[in-house]
């Protein structure tokens, strides 16, 4: 892939590719960063999708978040009920997960199709 289509492939939407792994046949579950309190890496409005093998595009935050979701997200497909998750500052795990920097995130995860 030249630079060019690198940067072209890092700007797409994870909302298109949730929809391509739908058309192919895949579940799918989409985090959405819906609230931030202090430092936090990704705005609200930072998207998330996984398929239901671990298969992921997009962000929410980083680091352990980002893998605490998606395993979360595995739960959701599996059973269909959305489920709110907390990061932050106030939780014992705030270093673990990677949230050392003094912010609390908020992201919903949902299934869709």
């Amino acid at each position: 892939m030249t630079d060019v289509a690198t940067e072209v492939a890092a700007l797409r939407d994870p909302l298109d590719t949730a929809e391509d792994w739908l058309a192919g046949g895949r579940k799918v579950a989409i985090a959405t960063v819906v609230e931030t309190w202090g430092s936090a890496p990704r705005p609200v409005g930072s998207q998330l999708v996984i398929d239901e093998q671990g298969n992921f595009d997009g962000s929410v935050s980083g680091g352990c978040v980002e893998g605490a979701v998606i395993s979360e997200a595995g739960d959701v497909i599996a059973d269909g009920k959305p489920r709110m998750l907390e990061f932050g500052v106030a939780d014992e795990t705030a270093w673990r997960v990677g949230l050392s920097c003094g912010g609390r995130i908020r992201v919903l995860v949902e299934r869709v199709g």
